[in-house]
């Protein structure tokens, strides 16, 4: 079903992004890369490696200029932007009183922002096609709070909302949005290590990656707005 489409991925250096562009890549899907690390061209070398479709750039998310180039080069190759998966996302988890002001902001600039730019820039093609799906990787904590996390949670807050709302804009043009939004992942996030023992009943990046392709492979008249993915031993309040 997806056989032919063209995706975008941020974040697609390592962890879920990864695991995404490869899983997409074997449903046959070209796929555009970004990365904020030359760990992206290593990327993109594997894939090609194995037959695949594959342009990768290493751009800051926020930067407007720099994801409307990536676009820009994506519909030159490729010729049309089927899928948008808004990945790219950083944490910082300590007080209020612990956190400055330097860290808020780069939260929103990753977090939000990127969210925001890379979503404009994909808008008026998919408009213009009445045709595409534009899925971004939240959090469970984009549902209810958690201590020490208070930026971070209000980054996923925003993408929620801002993902709701750019749902209801884009009905009428045939363009689905949604948001993904897991618990506790083995990866690399926020600094950690993916593949230690004390994440070994954690959400692997696998997971998340199925869980794109269901998205993205829904029916036409079919929108899934949401999913929400825990590991069973994770304790979280009911939203």
């Amino acid at each position: 079903m997806l056989a032919g489409q063209t995706a975008i991925i941020t974040g697609a250096s390592r962890g879920i992004g990864k695991a995404v562009a490869y899983k997409l890549a074997e449903q046959g899907v070209k796929l555009s890369l970004i990365g904020s690390s030359e760990e992206i061209y290593t990327v993109k070398e594997e894939l090609v490696q194995r037959g695949y479709e594959v342009l990768a750039f290493q751009v800051d998310v926020s930067s407007e200029e720099g994801v409307q180039q990536v676009v820009t080069e994506t519909l030159k190759a490729f010729g049309s932007i089927d899928i948008l998966l808004n990945n790219a996302g950083i944490g910082v988890f300590k007080t209020v009183e612990e956190t400055n002001v330097e860290e808020w902001k780069r939260l929103f600039e990753v977090n939000v922002q990127g969210v925001f730019v890379c979503a404009k820039a994909v808008v008026p093609h998919m408009k213009a096609r009445k045709a595409g799906t534009i899925i971004t990787i939240s959090s469970d904590v984009g549902r209810y709070t958690i201590p020490n996390g208070a930026a971070y949670t209000a980054t996923k807050y925003a993408v929620q909302g801002f993902s709701g709302s750019l749902a209801q804009e884009m009905r009428e043009y045939g363009v689905r949005v949604g948001t993904i939004n897991p618990g506790m992942v083995d990866t690399y996030f926020a600094g950690g290590t993916q593949g230690v023992p004390e994440k070994q009943e954690w959400i692997k990046v696998d997971d998340v990656a199925s869980a794109v392709v269901y998205m993205a492979s829904a029916p036409k008249h079919l929108i899934i707005d949401e999913i929400v993915l825990h590991p069973l031993i994770q304790n979280y309040p009911i939203a």
